[in-house]
């Protein structure tokens, strides 16, 4: 958006003939707050997406082996 010198003094003299000289310091404040928090709401979004395309698959844990038959007869032996 590009908006040269004089396109920005009509939105000026507008906003001062519709909202009156009181009102436009209020105005610009509540408007630099709401771009403030939807930049920051941009940048949250943009760090979700990228932690979720960064995330790996962890390797699946292997199943549980059946217990050697060694054991028994090693108790077995024992008696």
């Amino acid at each position: 958006m590009n908006l040269g010198m004089s396109e920005i003094l009509v939105i000026l003299v507008v906003a001062l003939l519709l909202f009156g000289p009181k009102k436009l310091p209020e105005l610009g404040r509540s408007l630099g707050q709401s771009i403030r928090e939807f930049r920051r709401g941009a940048q949250e979004i943009r760090e979700e997406l990228e932690k979720s395309v960064d995330v790996r698959e962890e390797p699946k844990p292997k199943p549980m082996e059946a217990p050697s038959s060694q054991a028994p007869e090693a108790e077995e032996r024992k008696a």
